[in-house]
Formats: C-alpha cells, structure tokens, sequence
C-alpha cells in the first residue's frame, strides 16, 4: 500500500513533468517553430540573402586605406539633446564595427537647436563628417488641420486600453515626420541613400564590407534586419486607407511588388507584416518618387497619425512592398542588431566570420511573432 508520503512524492513529480512538458510547447514554441520553419526553408528556394555578400564590396585588410569608391550615402539620425548618452552608444558601435573603415558622414536631427556639448561630444566620436539640422516646425507639429477634439479622445480611448505611446503627442509626430519628412530635410537634399540608427541599438559583428554600395549596385532600395507584427490596435484603418489609394492609383504598383509579403489574400486585409524601422538602409529616392509621395500626402490627410496612432514602421514597409519590385528588398542577414526587445543574430559561418558576439540561440527570425518566412516565401 502506498504511504501518504510516496503518494504525495508522485503528485508531485506528476506535477512537475506536466510543467516541463507544458514549457516546451509554451514558452518554448518559438525555438520549436525556428527548427521546424529552418527545415522547410533550407529545402526550398533559397532568397537571395543566402548567397551572401560578393567578394568586391569588401574593404583591404589594411586599415588606412579607405575603400576606392563608395555610395552617395549618410547615417541619420533623429535624437533629442537628453539623448546624447545612449546615441553615443550606438554610434560608437556603428564606429567601431563599420565606419572606422569606411567613413560615411553623420547627419543629426532634432526638433530643438543641439547644444553645443551634444555637437561636441558627438563630433569626437568619429573622424566622418557630422552636420546637425534643426527640424522645420510645419514638418514635426501636429498639423493645424487635424480636429483636436478627435485626436484628443483617440488619445484617452488607447489610454484606457493601454495602447504603447497611446497617449503621447510627440510620438505620433515623430512618426509622421519618419513617415513623410526627414528626407526632406535640407541636409539630406546631397544625399541618396541613409542608414537610421536610433538611440541605445546594439551592432553585433564587425561589417567588413559596404552595405551601401551592395544597395546601389544591386539597385536595393529597402533594407531590413528584423519584421514583425504590427499592433492592431494602433492601425485599425490603415490598409483600408492604403486600399482607397491602391483603387484610386493602380498604375503606381509594378507587377512583381511585394504585396504578398503585407497580404495573405491578393490586398484584401492587411496580415500586419512590416519592417522594424529602427533599423533601415534604404534609397530616399523610394520615399522621394511620385509614387510614395502621392501615398503618404494621402495618408496624411487622413489623419490617422493622430486620430489612430499610425507608426512610419507600417508606413515605410506598405511603401516598400506596394510601390517597389520584391527583389529590391534586402534582408541584412549578416548584420546582427539588437533594439529592445528583440534582436537578430547571425547563424553559423555568419556569426563566426563576422566576429559577432550576440547568442546565436538567441535571434528573432523564425519566433512566432517574426514576419521573416513571409518574406522568405516572397522567392
């Protein structure tokens, strides 16, 4: 006969195996479904990330010697003056790993005139060209136009909710201006290309080679490190919004666009894939066309930066797949990036070769939430 103790033992290692098995297909899903998405993937097509990256955008080992040619192209990007420690991080990484070989100019953006610490403290961090722009009041403000009323109770409506940046002014203007301005900034008018760092980033593994001109003679024009799910909550009319421009323009969309990377069936709903914009290297002549122009002045009169909270992540990424051909989307396998909370690392030969120092076990590409097999299957 079993004793109360032994009885007790075993509902309890009961209990516990239950637990573990419970884990493993919980918390553990993620790691499940990149095994199993990895298999898929390696025995079909192959994107053509997997080819890696040709041999002549590498730079000589010798460190003084800077490369023969490079791309019309600058870092940017948008901070506040209280930013100043954590840009410093990043872009001492960005020095360190990249451009400490290459030397592409920094150009700063902020809404309010930069001290003279931050411009000095941030000039000793490179020997690149830096410029800092102060923002035109008309391209950062809440547009007069907008019902104040409205946007007011959409505000306190995703407060109650407890929608991220519900409730924050700044923020939707930060993402109006990232949507449909910060290419319009006057230090940006010599440029073509840009790289967006923002604020406390992390850069994993060293870039030997120059994502810059890779975009220009490959005729990239949009390229990510991570995707994801956007919140619904945050756009719950946009792509009927994006839909009325499609119907209205059709001659804008090229036949082999990206839209099955945004939706599952052929632009009726929207699957609420997009790029993680934090981290871009694109062609500011995608935003500068008449094409995306067009899009995002209609957008804005919509008024769903306001009256929803309408981030340029969807934004750029509608733009991007709506208006560009799917092979100039670059997905930068190579370049290991962190923004809180999450972060691709390179696998295999890559995070060797590239001296990387991120956990390969832990990367984002195939978890649940990652968009990554959408835009595999676009090839």
């Amino acid at each position: 006969m079993m004793t109360p103790v032994r009885y007790i033992l075993l509902v309890l290692a009961i209990l516990l195996s239950l637990h573990y098995l419970l884990s493993l297909t919980h918390e553990g899903y993620g790691k499940a479904t990149s095994v199993s998405h990895l298999t898929n993937y390696m025995n079909g097509p192959q994107p053509p990330y997997k080819d890696g990256v040709p041999e002549q955008y590498y730079k000589p080992s010798d460190p003084v010697q800077l490369p023969e040619r490079k791309a019309n192209a600058t870092f940017v990007m948008l901070v506040r003056n209280s930013d100043g420690p954590n840009i410093m991080n990043s872009m001492k990484q960005i020095e360190d790993r990249f451009n400490r070989k290459f030397q592409y100019p920094y150009v700063f953006l902020n809404d309010q005139p930069f001290t003279e610490n931050f411009k000095k403290y941030i000039s000793q961090l490179t020997d690149a060209p830096v410029e800092f722009g102060l923002i035109p009041s008309d391209h950062w403000k809440q547009p007069d136009w907008i019902d104040e009323a409205k946007a007011t109770a959409a505000r306190e409506d995703m407060m109650k909710n407890n929608v991220i940046y519900g409730g924050s002014v700044p923020y939707r203007n930060m993402c109006r201006f990232n949507s449909g301005f910060f290419y319009k900034q006057e230090l940006l008018q010599k440029y073509k290309y840009y790289w967006r760092v923002e604020p406390d980033v992390k850069f994993f593994c060293d870039i030997d080679y120059d994502p810059f001109l890779l975009m220009q003679d490959e005729q990239k024009v949009y390229g990510f490190t991570i995707t994801l799910y956007e919140y619904e909550t945050t756009i719950p009319t946009l792509w009927e919004t994006a839909k009325e421009f499609i119907k209205e323009n059709p001659e804008y969309l090229p036949a082999d666009n990206a839209m099955s990377f945004v939706s599952d069936d052929g632009g009726l709903t929207y699957n609420r894939c997009h790029f993680w914009s934090n981290f871009e290297i694109a062609d500011m002549d995608l935003w500068r066309s008449e094409a995306y122009t067009k899009f995002f002045d209609y957008l804005d009169r919509k008024g769903g930066f306001y009256y929803e909270r309408w981030g340029d992540a969807p934004v750029h990424s509608l733009g991007a797949a709506l208006f560009a051909n799917k092979s100039q989307i670059h997905f930068f396998n190579d370049i290991g990036y962190r923004h809180e909370p999450f972060q691709h690392c390179p696998q295999g030969d890559l995070h060797k070769n590239g001296k990387c120092w991120c956990d390969p076990g832990s990367n984002f590409d195939y978890e649940w939430y990652s968009c990554l097999s959408r835009y595999d299957k676009l090839f």
